[in-house]
């Protein structure tokens, strides 16, 4: 009798507490429309309508990246889409004039939120990405790149290579130019050194680079669904077992060091020894090394942020401890923040690229016919290098199909993909070759954006 009248007494009390928190909101809406209409009980900041936006694009592109058409999907890349429209849709003009709405306008590509997206969401996904396939790949890459270092050096010399030479013919059509076709293949192969490259050559020369913006953010969408779509497609065209091939791929969990159990562990959830390889990581990317006799006043080189936290990460992951200090990340948390951090990385690039677009073509002389050449470009030198790349790694060198792939997506410094391509392959194991790969074709391709402008320019 007594459980009764306790349970009649929280009911009572909860119907009570639930009555004054109706009427206290009623009260408020009801005030606020008698003075200046229910919207204005909406207080949007810009750091709400930043935090809203991240995950209302969050959301939307994991449904549309859940999407599956004969076991083809987008995945984590219908976020990008997703965010392309987006930063697009922020730039409409009237739309500052709406009520809440109006704190998501971008006002063009400096604008402060946009600002907030490509600088401080993308690098802060980016760091997360890398870092966890850093920890991820370290415990079994030096055995893995020891047993194939030559091929992913050549595989992924052959992937920038073939670019750049199909780059450099493109550069050749009437109207195209070596600086339009450096940011197309930047944007093809997704990368933010190459990119960077590209600009710091046009500066050198005194070239605008306002036609290397343009050519990075129309080619770089095809650059993420391309390689994406292909690391799904390709197991699927040759029928693969994919039992069989990640038994070819693996190398065994028990085989991976394990850290003496007497290990001092900073906390139990790894972020100590993460937060560690990621600030040594950044150091080592701020390493800056003169490629001419200018020194730093001509083109340099450095590993950036992605391929100094990367190295870092692996170093870590490879030996899981300095003396007695546990440097683990356990799985669970690498896992998580490596979607994390991707899905973070593809809305910054996302609504950037979106705005960029915008922007950049209003800016050109050729209009919207810039696009349809940067579409078609970006198109080919997506494809051609991923082509040559898995002939060469299939007939010449004879890895297998993960293993290819893997490097693929390092070739092409494809960070969506290769979340792709663990998805696809159901093995972690695939970054191992990623990770060996792309060091390499980071290095290429920061060459190769600089020297299409300088020589051709």
């Amino acid at each position: 009798m007594a459980n009764k009248d306790k349970k009649a007494g929280r009911i009572i009390a909860a119907s009570i507490i639930a009555v004054l928190i109706i009427a206290l909101a009623f009260w408020c809406v009801f005030s606020a429309a008698k003075a200046k209409g229910v919207l204005s009980t909406l207080k949007v900041s810009s750091t709400t309508a930043l935090l809203a936006g991240i995950f209302l694009v969050s959301v939307l592109g994991y449904l549309l990246g859940s999407i599956t058409i004969k076991g083809i999907n987008l995945g984590t890349a219908g976020v990008f889409l997703v965010a392309i429209l987006f930063g697009y849709l922020c730039t409409l003009s009237g739309l500052e004039n709406i009520p809440v709405l109006g704190n998501f306008f971008i006002k063009n590509s400096s604008a402060t939120l946009n600002t907030y997206y490509s600088k401080i969401v993308q690098n802060i996904g980016l760091v997360l990405f890398v870092a966890s396939v850093g920890f991820i790949a370290g415990p079994n890459f030096f055995k893995n790149l020891k047993k194939n270092a030559k091929s992913f050096v050549l595989l992924g010399a052959t992937i920038i290579t073939s670019g750049a030479v199909v780059a450099a013919l493109f550069s050749l059509i009437p109207g195209i130019g070596p600086e339009f076709a450096a940011g197309v293949l930047s944007g093809a192969l997704t990368s933010t050194p190459g990119f960077s490259a590209a600009l710091e050559a046009a500066e050198s020369i005194g070239t605008s680079t306002d036609i290397i913006t343009l050519g990075y953010a129309i080619a770089y969408p095809f650059g993420v669904i391309g390689v994406v779509l292909f690391v799904q497609l390709m197991p699927k065209i040759l029928k693969a077992d994919m039992n069989k091939e990640r038994e070819l791929l693996k190398i065994g969990s028990e085989q991976k060091k394990q850290l003496p159990s007497s290990l001092f562990e900073i906390d139990s959830f790894g972020l100590a020894p993460f937060a560690m390889a990621v600030i040594l990581g950044l150091l080592l990317g701020s390493v800056t090394i003169p490629l001419t006799g200018s020194g730093y006043n001509g083109p340099c080189f450095s590993l950036g942020t992605t391929g100094g936290i990367l190295i870092m990460c692996l170093v870590f992951g490879h030996f899981g401890h300095m003396g007695k200090i546990s440097l683990r990340v356990p799985d669970r948390t690498a896992k998580v923040f490596r979607e994390f951090g991707l899905m973070l990385f593809l809305i910054g690039a996302g609504v950037s690229g979106g705005v960029s677009l915008v922007s950049e073509i209003s800016k050109s002389e050729l209009g919207a016919m810039i696009v349809v050449y940067g579409l078609v470009g970006g198109a080919i030198l997506t494809i051609i290098p991923m082509v040559v790349g898995f002939i060469i790694s299939k007939y010449v060198l004879k890895l297998s199909l993960l293993n290819t792939l893997g490097s693929i997506t390092g070739g092409m410094t494809s960070t969506p993909a290769l979340g792709t391509l663990i998805n696809t392959a159901k093995t972690d194991d695939v970054a191992s070759a990623y990770a060996s790969t792309y060091p390499i074709a980071l290095v290429l391709v920061v060459l190769a954006s600089q020297l299409i402008i300088t020589l051709l320019g």
